[in-house]
C-alpha cells in the first residue's frame, strides 16, 4: 500500500467517523446499561469484550514484530503506549467486570471487530511501513507536540483505569443494579472513563503527529461523546436523586 493509497482510505476512515457520530446521537448503541434483546443474537459480556478487542492488539503486536521501520528509534514507543492499552482492554478489564446477566449482542461485537481491524490496520502499518523513520527520532521527543502528547496519554489512561476501578467496585459480589458513582472525577461529569479515553487518544494523536493517530482521535470523539450523552440520560431517568450539577463528560462545559 502506498502512502496514497493510505491517505484516502484514512479521510474515507473520518467520514465514517462523522456519520456514525451524527447516528449515534439518534441510535444507542445497545451494550452494558443500554442493552436490549431487539438487536438479535446476544453473547457472554466478557467473551464480547476480549473478542472485540483482542484484534486491535494482535494486528499492532504483528506490524511491530513484521514492521520494516517499527523497531527504529523510537516508533517502538508508540507501539508500545498502544499495547499497554488494548492489553488492558483486551485480557485484564473484561475479567475485572462484574458478572452480569446483561448480554452484548452480535452484530455490536462484529462492528468493534471491524472497525479494531481498520483502526489498528490503519496505525500500525502506517508506523511500520510508511512513516519517515527520520521523523521519530530523539530530536521528536523534544517537540511540544510530543511534550503535550505524552502527558495528555498518560493523564487519560490514568483517569480511564481509576474510574474502571471505581465502577467496578460499585457493585458487591452478586449484586446486579447499578449504582450512582461517587467522588472524584463523577462529581464532575457522568463518565469520566470515557473522558479518559477522549483525553488519552488525542495525546496520542499529539505524540504520533500523523493523519492515521488523527483519525483515531476523531473516531473516539464521534463514538465517546454520544456514548456519554446516553449515559448521562440514563442515569437521570433512573435514579430522581441524581446530582444535577454534574456535566456529561466535560467539567463545567458539556
Amino acid at each position: 500500500m502506498t502512502l496514497e493509497t493510505l491517505r484516502i482510505i484514512a479521510f474515507i476512515w473520518i467520514a465514517m467517523a462523522v456519520i456514525v457520530h451524527i447516528t449515534l446521537f439518534y441510535v444507542t448503541a445497545p451494550f452494558g446499561r443500554h442493552t436490549t434483546d431487539k438487536w438479535g443474537w446476544t453473547v457472554n459480556n466478557k467473551l464480547a469484550w476480549v473478542v472485540m478487542e483482542f484484534p486491535s492488539l494482535f494486528v499492532m503486536v504483528y506490524f511491530l514484530l513484521a514492521g520494516s521501520n517499527s523497531m527504529q528509534p523510537f516508533v517502538w514507543l508508540l507501539f508500545a503506549l498502544w499495547i499497554i492499552h488494548y492489553i488492558n482492554r483486551s485480557l485484564i478489564y473484561p475479567f475485572r467486570i462484574r458478572k452480569t446477566p446483561r448480554k452484548m449482542p452480535v452484530i455490536i461485537m462484529l462492528s468493534a471487530i471491524f472497525f479494531n481491524i481498520i483502526n489498528a490496520g490503519l496505525n500500525g502499518y502506517y508506523l511500520a511501513s510508511l512513516a519517515p523513520v527520520q521523523h521519530y527520532n530523539a530530536t521528536w521527543l523534544g517537540t511540544p507536540h510530543f511534550l503535550i502528547g505524552i502527558i495528555l496519554f498518560l493523564t487519560g489512561i490514568f483517569i480511564n483505569w481509576k474510574a474502571d476501578n471505581i465502577l467496578i467496585h460499585l457493585r458487591k459480589p452478586g449484586e446486579t443494579e447499578y449504582k450512582i458513582p461517587q467522588g472524584w472525577l463523577f462529581d464532575f461529569v457522568s463518565s469520566p472513563n470515557l473522558l479518559g479515553e477522549i483525553i488519552e487518544w488525542t495525546g496520542f494523536a499529539l505524540m504520533a503527529w500523523n493523519l492515521p493517530a488523527f483519525t483515531f482521535m476523531i473516531w473516539t470523539w464521534a463514538n465517546l461523546i454520544p456514548r456519554a450523552r446516553n449515559h448521562h440520560e440514563w442515569y437521570l431517568l433512573h435514579f430522581p436523586n441524581y446530582p444535577r450539577n454534574r456535566k456529561i463528560i466535560l467539567p463545567f462545559m458539556y
